[in-house]
């Protein structure tokens, strides 16, 4: 995965993630994006169960701010984003969206920004990121004058 570049994964929609309309239930945004933040991750080279059994460490969502723009409907063949746009000491602001082609062009259905902490697998507070998980996160951010302090 190149730096700067943003991460992309497809998601078929499926008859279980509908609703009796065959329109996509609103939770399941929530697990669309979370797939793709693990799989940035994975692609980055952080291997979430590595983390845990080898840090004793997780990543934990801290904040969700979630827009709804259109609906997605079965059969859909959805793009699903994750993109690094803060990366501090022992958190991570992730902008996300879930896109798919329409007649015009790419459709925006959905979009959040994902605030994620790094704690202790325990559960006893947050940890300060690795710094050379932080400087490989970092370089993908799409401007990296905007980093967070450390």
């Amino acid at each position: 995965m190149s730096a700067r570049s943003v991460f992309s994964i497809p998601v078929r929609v499926y008859y279980e993630d509908t609703d009796v309309g065959a329109v996509v239930y609103y939770a399941n945004y929530l697990r669309y994006i979370e797939r793709a933040r693990s799989d940035w991750l994975r692609a980055a080279g952080f291997e979430l169960d590595v983390i845990q059994r080898e840090q004793n460490a997780v990543f934990v969502v801290r904040r969700v701010e979630a827009d709804y723009f259109l609906p997605a409907t079965l059969g859909n063949l959805l793009t699903v984003t994750a993109e690094p746009t803060e990366v501090g000491a022992s958190r991570m602001v992730i902008r996300q969206r879930v896109t798919r082609q329409g007649a015009s062009g790419e459709e925006l259905l959905f979009a959040a920004t994902v605030t994620v902490a790094f704690i202790a697998a325990d559960l006893s507070g947050p940890l300060r990121m690795p710094k050379s998980m932080r400087d490989t996160l970092k370089a993908m951010m799409p401007n990296t004058s905007a980093q967070a302090p450390e």
